[in-house]
This record gives C-alpha cells, structure tokens and sequence, in this order.
C-alpha cells in the first residue's frame, strides 16, 4: 500500500524522514523545501492485523506471516505428503489453519508449520482451475490438449514426465483407458506443435521449448551434444524418426553423417558392434533423405560383414535383435555363394536368437536341403548344440524326419556337455525336455519298441535327473508303449543293467546325507510344522505353509536317497580288466586331428570330478568308451562338435582306500559288477 501526499518541511526534517522516497524538491525563497513523496509501508504495516499482533507476541516470524497473507481462506495449496487442498478457515485465536485435503477434510494445522510447509497456488494453476471449473478442463481436453499440457507444464515449473500429467488427469478428467486413447493423439499434436521438446524415453521430462528453439535444432543439439557411441546412435534414431523436421537436410545432416562415419570408423576394431550400430544408423538416414550422401567410400554393411565375418559369431549377440536380424538377412549379398555355409556355422555357434533366425533365412532362399543335411549330421553325430535342439524341439513339427530317438540320444549327450561346463545350472534344453510333455511322445511315435526300452534304460541310468524327473520322463515313453511299464513300476527293477557302480567313499557320503535327513533334519522339519501349526489359523499361516512345503522337498529326497542306495554296489576299483577300458581305468586318447591328448579316469556313478578329468561310467564320454581296447579309434563329443579319437593307453586307477560299512553290499573285483 503505498500513500502520496505533499508538504513543507525543512532541510533538517527532510534528512530525518524515514520510510519515505523522495521523487522531487524544489528550494523556495522562505527557506523551507517542498518536497513530493510517497510513503512505503513495510510488510508488517500492510498485514493482517491478527497476523500483527501474532508477530509481535513472537509466535510467527515475519517471514513465515508474509507467507500466510497468501494461505487466506479460499487459497489453494500444496503439501508434500497429503497434496492439494484448499485454506477452509484461520483460527488464530487457536494459533491454527484449517485445510481441507482430499484424504484429509478440514485438516488443522498450527500457523507457523503451515507457512513452512505448505505452497501456496495461484488461481491459474491447473489443480485450481481444475477444483473450481472441472467442466472447462474436460473441455479444454477435448478441443485444445496442447493447451491443456501447457497449463500443466507451467504449473510444474515447465516440466513434467507422462506419469506426472496422468496423475493429475486420470480419476477426474479421465478414466485409464480414456486416457491411454487422449495421450496418444496429444503426443502428435505436441511434437505437431513445435512449442514442446518431447524425450525419446518414458521416464524423461516433457518441456516447454524455449523461444527460438526448433525441434529439428533440439535434435541436433542432442547429438552434438552426445560423446558416447550408444548416446550418438540413441541421438541418431531420433533425428530419423523426425526427419521431416529438417528443412535444410544438407546443411543441417550431412555433418552429421560425417562424424557417424568417423565414428564406427574408430570403434571397428574394438568395438565392431557399435560400428555395425553406426553404419545402419546411417544407412537408415540416407534412405530417408536422397540428397544426403555418404564421405567415406566402400564403408558399406556388406564391407563391414566381410571384414568382420570371422567375429559375427561373438558380435550378434551383443546387439539388439532387429539389428541383429538386418544382419543376417544381409549375408547373402555380402558373402555371396558361401553365405551358406557360414549362416550353417553361426547357427552351429550362436546364442537361441540367431538359431531362430537363420532357419528362416535359408529358407526364404531356398537353402532347406542344406539345413536339413547339417541338422542330421549334428543329431546323428550327437554335435548339435543346446539351442539347436531347443529350438528344433519348438519347430518339430515342421521338421517330422528329425523327431526320432536319435533326437533323444543328441539331447542327452548336449546336456552332458552343458553339464560339464556349467554345472548346476539347469538349460534352456533341459526345461523344454522335462516341460514340453508332448515331446518324447512325439519323438517316439513312430519308433521300434527296442529303441523306447534301450532308451528308458539310458534314461534310468541318467545322472542329468533326479529320480522323480525320470520317472516323469519314463512315464511319457510308456504312454506310447504301455507294454514297458514294467520297467517303471518294478517288474524290471531288479535287472543287474539297472544297478549302480560306486566307489565306497562316494557310497559313505551319500549314507551320511541319508542320515542326516533321518535323524536331524526331518524331525526338525516336523518339529517347526508343530510349532507354526500351533499360531493358528493354517490358510493365512506362512511359516506352516513353508515349513510343509520344505517337508515335501525332504521327504523327495529321501526317496530319492532310499532309491540310489538300494541300487549302489560299492566297490575299491581293484584290479580292474586294464586289457580294454573299463570303470576304475585311467584311458588316454589323442585327437586324431590335432594330436591333441586327453586323459580320463572312469569311475562309478558318484565319483564325477571333471576338474580332475574323473568321469562317471554312465557319462556320454565314458559310455562311448567302455569296453573298447588300445589302437581303437571312437567318436566322442567335444564342446566344439564331434571328434575321432584314438585309445593310446589303458591303465588301472588307484584303489578307492575307503574301507566297506558292514552289511553294506559289494561287488569286488569289478569284472564281477561288469559281467552283470
């Protein structure tokens, strides 16, 4: 509030004068000034004056006075736990506000937390005009969301992500669905518009442009402004998304285009992924605008695949899948007549996208035959890979010929490698085999009843399951030839093919293991269900539920215990038959390709150690080497694919110096357990 007046007052009183600013003076003959001024009251002076009075008592601060004026009665407001509301009443006699949020209705609050905690709105802001004229928002919505965004935007400080705006519009102005709807077209208008900087991600902020600021000019900034190669090709693929923005193309692009490939030019030899993500970047910008053109010559997708054809196999996977696939779908022009035979082995080596997308290539191109021939040698030879198979196993039913046992037998020997080499990690192959229920139907459908027994025999004497798995497995089998249920249900059980050679330390552990589980762990299993059963209520009563559930998984396990050692037969390995390979026989075999040398110690059906090249005697490695002698040469599946090995020695393993339990059975020498 400010007061004009005009007097007459000395020279003295004009320096004395306080709270006034001077505006004009003028000396007369009498001796005294005329002066023309205005008096400026202070803050407390123009404030309420219960407000005064509670400033001068000390109650408030001025400061936090001068924020109240703006918290009248009929105010808007924000706080950061309970939202927007809006001042009900003062009651300062009380030292109180009152406010009603939307949770809370006439909310008390004391004067000075109100003033420090509560952000006054003025009556532009979107969530007051929303709460005062709903039906001009619903409105607006409709007939100008640009505008509505706008509103939004400046109400939060000329920024908000799209989670922020659906916040504020979904529930009044908006149901959810309505809004998925609005928000798509409002984007289009936005980007339309050229008054909003709208981000390639989510999660990132929505802005009103500056003055001046073009969205093609926006885009160029981010690019410039990117150092990374991944932020550059991010900057990139927004530029070819908006490329109708640029209305000077040449001048405005075409350095850019430079820069990419100096770019993928640098990071070829280091980082051959993101110079494949660079040259298709800008291979897609150059299909879009014609007057663009390339700076470095031959620097081409088709150049790039024939430098780095030998690293493809290490590069796919690191790229997103779209990009990947370009790739692949590029190899016939790039590598001419032998794209074959490379697309066969990156399929051979890659990772289950890859596996998925080269089929479908070669056969656009009229490659099938070749595939065919390569997945029939790699079953047949037990070469094929986990993703192979995984995904021959999704796609069989267009590959009919290569659903046979074989298929079984080539699963089996890849779950073995991936065993080996990862082990307690169970495959992608290893769920579809055990998931996909239909599977070893199909497989065996049209089989000889003696390939399905050999091949629930294989599967008995499998390390790769436990013993409810087999079953499962075995149970599919017999589905198609209820005639060898026998060999599930105990009728076979007692065939000495089924029975278990072990050394006696293994044997030990595994009746260790039994008896722990007897003697402690399940009592104390029973003893935790007794005590959660005790709390009651058993639908809502978590710890009965987990202590049952972990009481299924002992008692699993001791079935399973029960089984392996009713069938285990422990024995030294003593004076084995070192004449041909044998279990507890050291054999030494060399590749007769690269005269490469391999040693392996076979054992019993616990005694696993591949860091020690000890094998079980039901391994693939150790199946296909039993009772072969010096001078043979076998095929034996290596990770690289199958091999020719030679036999170069025979040797007897060191006894197992672990002394038999009483009444434990034996089966010494080992010949004995052989012969059976």
């Amino acid at each position: 509030m400010r007061a004009k007046t005009r007097c007459w007052l000395s020279q003295r009183e004009i320096f004395t004068t306080r709270g006034t600013r001077q505006s004009q003076i003028a000396r007369p003959s009498h001796g005294l000034w005329r002066i023309s001024y205005e008096v400026i009251l202070s803050p407390l002076q123009k404030m309420d004056v219960e407000l005064q009075k509670l400033v001068e008592s000390g109650k408030l601060t001025s400061k936090a006075a001068e924020q109240l004026e703006k918290l009248k009665p009929g105010a808007f407001c924000l706080h950061k736990s309970w939202g927007f509301g809006r001042v009900r009443e003062w009651n300062l006699l009380l030292n109180q506000i009152v406010i009603d949020f939307a949770s809370k209705k006439s909310h008390p609050m004391q004067v000075q937390y109100a003033a420090e905690n509560l952000t006054p709105l003025p009556p532009e802001h979107f969530l007051a005009r929303k709460a005062t004229d709903l039906v001009s928002i619903k409105n607006l919505a409709r007939e100008n969301p640009a505008g509505l965004v706008r509103n939004i935007l400046e109400s939060l400080d000329g920024k908000a992500t799209a989670q922020q705006i659906n916040e504020w519009l979904v529930g009044d102005v908006f149901t959810e669905t309505e809004w998925k709807r609005w928000w798509e077209s409002t984007k289009k208008a936005l980007k339309a518009s050229g008054a909003f900087s709208i981000p390639a991600k989510k999660t990132e902020p929505i802005q009103i442009r500056g003055e001046g600021i073009s969205h093609a000019d926006e885009l160029i900034a981010a690019f410039n402004k990117a150092r990374q190669p991944k932020e550059q090709i991010a900057a990139l693929e927004q530029i070819i998304k908006s490329y109708q923005q640029f209305k000077q193309p040449e001048n405005q692009l075409q350095p850019i285009i430079v820069t990419i490939e100096n770019m993928a030019a640098r990071n070829q030899k280091m980082h051959p992924e993101l110079a494949f993500e660079l040259i298709m970047a800008r291979d897609d910008l150059l299909g879009r605008i014609p007057s663009l053109h390339t700076t470095h010559i031959g620097s081409t997708l088709s150049k790039l695949i024939l430098d780095e054809e030998k690293r493809l196999i290490s590069i796919l996977p690191k790229l997103p899948a779209a990009k990947e696939k370009r790739i692949l779908e590029a190899l016939p022009s790039a590598l001419g007549p032998r794209w074959t035979e490379r697309a066969l082995h990156l399929m051979q080596g890659s990772h289950g996208r890859a596996v998925a997308q080269i089929p479908r290539i070669l056969g656009e191109t009229g490659q099938h035959p070749e595939l065919r021939t390569m997945l029939e040698r790699s079953i047949r030879e037990h070469s094929a890979t986990g993703e192979m198979l995984t995904w021959l196993c999704s796609e069989r039913e267009h590959w009919n010929e290569l659903v046979t046992p074989d298929l079984l037998g080539a699963i089996l020997a890849a779950l073995d490698r991936e065993k080996h080499n990862a082990p307690g990690r169970a495959s992608k192959l290893h769920r579809a085999l055990v998931e996909d229920r239909q599977l070893l139907g199909d497989i065996f459908k049209n089989a000889d009843i003696a390939l399905a027994r050999d091949a629930m025999r294989r599967l008995q004497l499998s390390p790769l399951f436990d013993e409810l798995t087999k079953r499962s497995l075995l149970a599919r089998v017999v589905k198609v030839y209820p005639e060898l249920e026998s060999m599930i249900t105990g009728v076979e059980a007692q065939e000495k093919a089924a029975q278990l050679i072990v050394s006696w330390s293994s044997l030990e552990k595994r009746k260790g293991e039994y008896e722990e589980l007897v003697k402690v762990k399940i009592p104390e299993n029973s003893k935790e269900i007794a005590l959660a059963r005790s709390y009651g209520d058993l639908s809502e009563n978590f710890e009965f539920k987990a202590a049952k559930q972990m009481q299924s998984v002992l008692m699993r396990r001791k079935a399973e215990l029960d089984q392996m050692l009713h069938n285990a037969r422990g024995t030294s390995f003593e004076n084995p038959d070192a004449s041909r390979v044998s279990i507890g026989t050291i054999v030494t075999v060399r590749d007769v390709t690269t005269n490469k040398e391999e040693t392996y110690t076979i054992l019993g059906a616990w005694d696993g150690d591949p860091d020690r090249h000890i094998i079980s005697y039901q391994t693939a490695i150790g199946q296909a080497l039993l009772g072969h002698e010096i001078g043979e040469t076998i095929s034996l599946n290596t990770e690289h694919g199958a091999a020719q090995f030679t036999i170069v020695s025979i040797q007897p393993a060191p006894p197992d110096q672990t002394a038999p339990a009483p009444g434990l059975p034996s089966e010494s020498p080992v010949e004995t357990a052989m012969a059976e």
